[in-house]
């Protein structure tokens, strides 16, 4: 049985600002990590749970691969260009880094919470390839 889905028209505009908004922080993310690289490192081997960076070899590498991958992904959502695959790729990059860096530490409670909402508005993206437009 196949279910039919609700459409929900929005205004283009009010998408183009998500959409923009929502990639900065992960070019500026990206820029931490190429320019800090080693506090970034530093930073992941004191979480709690720093071991699952070590799932890429080290913390380095894997602070270099999410830095390019944000860097990658991230202008692609800016300038609109696969926006679904963009997303995807973002919550397989902020997940982890989540995981890592802001889980089971009081200190990064709000931080987590930032993550959280960056997760929904990428969820958004994800889940929402084909969205009508109200351009008025």
């Amino acid at each position: 049985m196949k279910t039919q889905e609700k459409k929900l028209e929005v205004s283009y505009l009010s998408v183009v600002i998500l959409r923009i908004m929502l990639s900065l922080i992960f070019i500026v993310a990206s820029m931490s990590h190429f320019f800090k690289l080693e506090q970034t490192v530093k930073r992941i081997e004191a979480a709690n749970f720093g071991f699952i960076a070590n799932i890429l070899g080290t913390p380095k590498i894997a602070v270099i691969l999410s830095g390019i991958t944000m860097l990658i992904a991230g202008i692609s959502l800016l300038i609109g260009f696969k926006t679904k695959i963009s997303a995807i790729i973002l919550i397989a990059v902020l997940v982890p880094i989540t995981l890592t860096i802001q889980v089971g530490q009081w200190a990064t409670l709000g931080p987590l919470f930032k993550n959280i909402a960056i997760l929904g508005g990428l969820l958004f993206f994800s889940i929402n390839s084909n969205i009508k437009f109200n351009k008025k």
